[in-house]
């Protein structure tokens, strides 16, 4: 078992502030406009959506949070804390890891790199296991501690293609994972063809795909992620591309753990209304001290 996890929240987006006709609020239209996606308060208490995350981490045994903000973010620590290191929010120890953009770029430099800053910033986790995942999706307590509790050394949630609830155009977009008999990773595929996903399908006949969160061991990743190559079509330091490049070199060292169920999202305006609805819904109460 280990106790970090790293939430990257250190991107531009820039999907989630293009314009959108959507029934929303001129106050949710700002905060979707100025504020990091997993800063949007959606409920009536005015906290942010990064809370019920943090809520599910807690519930699944994390104790040691590591949030990747820019260089410029100061609200995140409106909500968590003022200090760098050691700020306690509701019995999670929270700090802070800064991307900090490259000279010659405008926009932070991919998750490779927020992952690459963060253990640069905080060595000892080249020593210890880390998860890593979005700030963007809310993933449930199930999975968070499905990555915890492991023994394997380095994972990832494999979700059932046909459990996730977005429209067909989207799921289209996502890249599919190539398993083998065990469940270890062996390749990621972005975006086949109807007719080639077939070749894809799991041991149970289903379709993966990973929504980036892993469990990784400090010590044989390093390596990986300090020395991640440029997506040249996105020209983006990407954590999938340094995972794959340590599965090449350790075919069998990377589990895919099956899961169905749903992720919710917040990618762009119109995932807002969505997700107000799902925590309206299945957060009625949180108890932080059970």
């Amino acid at each position: 078992m280990h106790d970090n996890l790293i939430i990257l929240a250190g991107g531009a987006s820039s999907r989630m502030k293009k314009e959108a006709q959507m029934a929303l609020s001129d106050d949710m239209v700002m905060q979707a406009n100025t504020r990091s996606k997993s800063l949007i308060s959606i409920d009536d208490t005015g906290r942010p959506v990064m809370d019920y995350l943090l809520y599910n981490a807690k519930q699944a045994g994390y104790t040691t949070i590591y949030i990747v903000i820019g260089e410029k973010d100061s609200l995140m620590k409106e909500f968590y804390g003022d200090k760098i290191t050691g700020n306690d929010f509701n019995g999670l120890t929270i700090n802070y890891a800064i991307q900090y953009i490259p000279e010659g770029r405008e926009k932070p430099f991919g998750t490779a790199d927020a992952v690459c800053q963060t253990i640069m910033q905080y060595p000892e986790l080249n020593t210890q296991t880390y998860t890593v995942c979005n700030s963007d999706n809310l993933y449930s307590k199930t999975v968070l501690k499905a990555l915890r509790t492991t023994n394997h050394e380095n994972a990832f949630i494999s979700y059932d293609r046909d459990a996730l609830q977005f429209s067909i155009e989207r799921i289209a977009q996502f890249a599919l994972v190539s398993l083998d008999e065990k469940d270890y990773l062996k390749d990621i595929i972005e975006k086949p063809s109807i007719k080639d996903s077939e070749f894809y399908k799991d041991r149970f006949g289903k379709l993966r795909v990973s929504m980036n969160i892993f469990k990784f061991n400090g010590a044989m990743f390093q390596d990986y992620v300090l020395n991640c190559p440029v997506n040249e079509k996105r020209n983006e330091k990407e954590l999938p591309t340094a995972l794959l490049n340590m599965v090449k070199d350790y075919p069998t060292s990377v589990i895919g753990i099956p899961v169905a169920e749903h992720v919710p999202d917040l990618t762009s305006k119109k995932d807002i209304t969505i997700l107000k609805e799902y925590i309206e819904k299945n957060y009625k109460d949180m108890d932080w001290n059970r």
